[in-house]
């Protein structure tokens, strides 16, 4: 858990700095306070009133999370340890913060694994739903079992035995390996000592018993416990001592030098093929492996010991979600909603031309953009598309409307990030077929990824050129639309239309800096833009007047603004900051941060939108954005931030997506000053309410 702040007065961390608010103790460590979102995550699992099934799902999701934890972060932090670069504002030098993780994130596993088999693999044998450990096997789930091993398993398998002509293999990473230990002689004279058995991806991780063998409908086997148990007939003639299985992590961020290479792309392709055997930075072993062989694999993987977390249980438990999919029990699971479809999408540019819509995904159907698209591609009226591509998933329907847009003679303009973490190999894919289809792509700018969410349509209407434009705080993804909480506006505004505009000819051209009427630009006029914002509420404080910023991202860390947000306190501004993920300001220090509240929502959904509010003396502004108050969002990144001009349209976005989850006391957790979160109850007088399940109501009726 994040370290609480070191008691006595607060200290400079630069002696010729004499700035009190860049203390490192006013600073969590941003990796510890990612770490700890999962920790909240993983409550849900531990929670008896959330479905079991979904329980299930919240065990997985804390899982993967902590999987891309290492993959990133803490692959990142190894990166910077090499390098020797300096502590953060936290104070925190990389391999101190590397100890810390690894404290915080065996408590975490730990966590995990209790949940699993304590709570949950007990809940889910008594509902019916059995993931039978192997010494529950009977005598006919055994037979099946090892017949499967034989028919569908050992054929794709190549274990290879360790030897000095055999040397340890390429592990790839988050495979699933088996590392088994021998005795006695093969045909061709050789000892045993150990081998290698490396699950091939195509094989299913968890394996479905058929009910005429195991007499319940959903009995299932994780692979890994098939493979220990049947592991002896891979080696005839030898005796098997022990098998054990282990999984190593790598560091997966890609590491491309913009500036040097020629095409971006090309690039790109070349480092996915080895982003499977980068750098190891966790080894996961079943805990009742030997010390010897641990030790073998340490060495071999060039880690130390506080990269080892032994395991009790499959180490690739969040493998476990299949048995989600694979069971039809609506009894287990939240019950379906439907989204809502605002009226008017059978026309959009009628629609919009009398003012703007808002959509509140995942309540309302993100189906209004895509059918905006579809009848753009259509009309005979629309000249030209452009449009953002961070992620958008397999099988994107926007990519299909754009190319038939383009098939259409549209001029369709494209900008794709080629580095959506994880989602490179797909973004290449897809820019390869918009290209085919004649679609102009531009992938970005060189050094900054392109972050913002943007669609503009370019109709003839008369004599005269009129802009369409959807903004959002999430990705052009129709899945992610129905799992995460995000907020698209859909204007005809012409001043938000020419700021657009621009920015289109910035991306795709060399246009200069621009000076925009509207929106706010990262890496331009976004920080500047927040921190502006700050300091007026800070001025109206100071004045006496009514002060308050209320303000909900996924994460912050950038140190200008939380420098502003301390001195916006010590003025007496009233600061509520709804902060999903990882957050480095220390709330509640007296003097400093007194007057500012952080609390995470974690529930149904995921939580996304990025909602700026500012008092501003009874005239608020507010903005919705793509980014968070993060250093690379802000300064490194391009990014937007789109006003709410309409009254109506803002009064919703503030009460729907601001006030509602500063009432929440159901699924909010406060953070304290001393790095903890407190899980918020409903009080004696008060009712319980739930953000999302009030929009639920409200909107999906």
């Amino acid at each position: 858990m994040t370290a609480p702040i070191e008691p006595g007065r607060l200290t400079p961390r630069d002696p010729a700095d004499s700035d009190p608010l860049r203390d490192p103790a006013l600073y969590f460590n941003r990796e510890l306070s990612q770490l700890d979102f999962n920790f909240r995550v993983l409550a849900q699992a531990q929670d008896p009133q959330v479905p079991l099934l979904e329980r299930l799902k919240y065990l997985c999701i804390s899982c993967t999370n902590l999987d891309e934890f290492f993959e990133i972060r803490a692959g990142t932090l190894r990166h910077a340890q090499d390098l020797g670069l300096p502590a953060g504002p936290d104070g925190l030098a990389p391999a101190t913060a590397l100890s810390r993780i690894h404290d915080s994130a065996a408590d975490l596993v730990a966590a995990q694994y209790a949940c699993w088999n304590d709570v949950l693999r007990p809940a889910l044998d008594e509902a019916g739903v059995r993931v039978l450990h192997r010494d529950a096997w009977n005598a006919k789930q055994t037979r099946w079992l090892r017949a499967y091993f034989r028919d569908e398993i050992m054929p794709v398998l190549s274990p290879l035995g360790l030897d000095p002509s055999h040397p340890f293999p390429k592990i790839l990473n988050k495979s699933l390996n088996i590392v088994v230990v021998l005795k006695g002689r093969d045909a061709f004279g050789r000892a045993g000592h150990l081998a290698i058995v490396r699950a091939p991806r195509s094989l299913p991780r968890i394996i479905q018993i058929p009910e005429k063998v195991s007499g319940g409908p959903h009995d299932f086997v994780f692979l890994s416990a098939v493979l220990s148990a049947f592991v002896d007939e891979m080696f005839p003639g030898m005796e098997v001592k022990g098998a054990y299985q282990f999984r190593v992590t790598r560091n997966s961020e890609l590491l491309v030098d913009e500036e040097e290479v020629e095409n971006l792309a090309l690039a790109l392709r070349d480092e996915l093929v080895g982003r499977g055997y980068m750098r190891a930075v966790r080894l996961e072993i079943a805990e009742q492996c030997p010390k010897p062989i641990v030790r073998t694999l340490l060495d071999n993987f060039d880690l130390t010991e506080n990269a080892v977390y032994r395991i009790n249980g499959p180490v690739n438990l969040n493998r476990v979600i299949q048995v989600y999919d694979l069971v039809a029990r609506p009894d287990l699971k939240f019950p379906p909603y439907q989204q809502r479809v605002p009226s008017g999408t059978e026309a959009m540019f009628e629609r919009v031309s009398e003012g703007d819509m808002l959509l509140h995904h995942p309540f309302e159907a993100f189906s209004p953009v895509l059918e905006m698209l579809r009848q753009a591609a259509e009309d005979p009226n629309v000249l030209a598309i452009k449009q953002t591509l961070y992620r958008s998933g397999k099988d994107s329907p926007i990519v299909e409307q754009l190319v038939q847009a383009a098939r259409n003679g549209k001029d369709v303009t494209v900008v794709v990030e080629l580095r959506a973490r994880f989602d490179e190999e797909a973004n290449l894919g897809f820019a390869d077929r918009l290209q085919e289809a004649g679609v102009q792509v531009v992938y970005g700018v060189v050094g900054y990824k392109t972050h913002a969410k943007m669609l503009l349509i370019v109709r003839r209407e008369g004599r005269k050129l009129r802009r369409y434009v959807h903004m959002g705080t999430g990705n052009y993804h129709s899945g992610t639309a129905r799992a995460y909480t995000d907020l698209g506006l859909i204007t005809a505004d012409p001043d938000i239309g020419n700021d657009v505009h621009l920015i289109f000819q910035q991306l795709s051209g060399h246009a200069p800096t621009l000076k925009l009427k509207r929106l706010l630009q990262a890496p331009f006029t976004l920080h500047a833009g927040v921190l502006k914002r700050i300091d007026r509420e800070t001025r109206h404080a100071a004045a006496g007047k009514p002060a308050r910023i209320v303000a909900k991202m996924n994460a912050l860390n950038e140190p200008q603004v939380i420098r502003a947000l301390y001195q916006a306190s010590q003025a007496g501004v009233q600061i509520d900051l709804i902060v999903r993920g990882a957050c480095t300001l220390r709330p509640g220090v007296p003097g400093v941060s007194n007057n500012i509240r952080v609390r995470s929502i974690v529930g149904r959904f995921l939580e996304h939108h990025r909602v700026y509010w500012f008092g501003n003396d009874g005239e608020p502004d507010l903005f919705c954005a793509s980014a968070d108050w993060l250093e690379r969002n802000l300064l490194r990144r391009v990014e937007t931030g789109f006003p709410i001009l309409e009254p109506e349209i803002a009064a919703r976005v503030y009460d729907e997506a601001l006030a509602n989850y500063l009432a929440d006391n159901t699924q909010a957790w406060e953070l304290q000053a001393d790095g903890s979160y407190r899980h918020v109850q409903p009080g004696d007088d008060a009712m319980p309410h739930s953000a999302q399940a009030s929009l639920l109501a409200k909107i999906c009726g």
